[in-house]
């Protein structure tokens, strides 16, 4: 279904996502790591989550065409232990080698009441919560974080250690949509930056520092050799260090500060890894977690406080699900050339 006015377009999730699959296979991808990779990003789309939509994928081609990731990588699963899981990707997209080690994943938090899911060698390019919001719906309690390319620097200094290294968790919830939430540690997510960059407006003071190390509102100096800041200070720069020791260390994926794609120009994704903890809340007749749970968030909701996280994305959804996700004219003509 696509309707088109002057300068936008509507498309369905299922049109976009056969769209992308097309993007994908011209440009490297197995057919089966395509699938998997539209889904996660229509989804964005979607949902509203423009950073890591559409938006992401000049950056996807320009990736692949560089020969930085291995679009028809096939993971290998380890077996780590009666609770542990590694995987390593291979050199391919972090979204195969979680769907791969799923059904294991399962089994293992299912069986134990917990299970840890550790990738390394992985690009990972989108949203978190599109990794967690399924294991929620089946019940499971989920977390996961993922290092990247530094370029966020500690408080204090201006040289660029950490990733934006996003935080994700779900949460199921009794009679309602899964409780999700997926922010970076950094004051703002890159994708985020870069959208402000293209446009042309600038990003709230404590965003980042210029080459120079002053602070800066202007988004084109924050990317032109500038870092990002952790969110809160110190206690974000806590959390981002957490990220690098449990999304890197633990997994054996590299650390930010280690990622070097220079002798592959046009490369984007940061090559590091991902940790994901998944846990079975009924374990030990925990039975009524979910209605607790749905009880915390009605009491939440009844304070008068703002939206929860979770909340726009469930209305754009279900508004891109009756009318169609909206493209500009521009963006829909661009992904017609790339799949062509």
């Amino acid at each position: 279904m696509i309707e088109n006015p002057e300068d936008s377009i509507r498309i369905s999730f299922g049109d976009l996502k056969l769209l992308l699959v097309k993007i994908f296979v011209r440009f490297g991808v197995s057919e089966a790591n395509a699938a998997i990779l539209a889904e996660n990003c229509a989804g964005c789309e979607r949902d509203g989550s423009m950073s890591h939509g559409v938006f992401r994928i000049p950056g996807y081609v320009a990736t692949l065409g560089s020969g930085w990731v291995d679009g028809k990588a096939l993971p290998t699963i380890e077996d780590g232990g009666e609770a542990f899981i590694r995987v390593d990707a291979r050199n391919g997209f972090a979204q195969p080698a979680l769907a791969a080690a799923t059904p294991l994943l399962i089994e293992k938090a299912s069986r134990y009441g917990a299970a840890v899911l550790a990738i390394r060698n992985s690009h990972h390019f989108s949203a978190l919560w599109q990794d967690l919001e399924p294991f929620a719906r089946k019940g499971f309690v989920a977390l996961s974080m993922v290092s990247g390319l530094a370029c966020v620097a500690p408080p204090g200094s201006a040289k660029p250690i950490m990733g934006t290294n996003p935080i994700a968790f779900a949460t199921p919830v009794a009679g309602a949509d899964p409780f999700v939430f997926d922010f970076a540690t950094s004051a703002m997510s890159n994708g985020d930056l870069r959208i402000a960059a293209r446009e042309g407006h600038n990003v709230p003071p404590g965003t980042g520092v210029d080459a120079e190390g002053l602070l800066s509102e202007d988004p084109k100096r924050i990317l032109a050799g500038g870092s990002l800041l952790p969110f809160g200070g110190h206690k974000g720069f806590a959390l981002s260090l957490m990220v690098e020791v449990l999304a890197s260390g633990l997994t054996g994926g590299q650390f930010s500060t280690e990622v070097d794609f220079s002798t592959h120009p046009g490369a984007e994704t940061p090559k590091t890894g991902q940790a994901l903890i998944l846990i079975d809340p009924t374990c030990g007749n925990n039975n009524a977690f979910a209605s607790r749970v749905a009880h915390l968030i009605e009491l939440v909701r009844q304070s008068g406080g703002t939206r929860l996280p979770s909340d726009r994305r469930y209305r754009t959804r279900a508004a891109s699900e009756r009318d169609g996700i909206r493209l500009s004219a521009s963006t829909y003509e661009q992904l017609r050339s790339f799949a062509q």
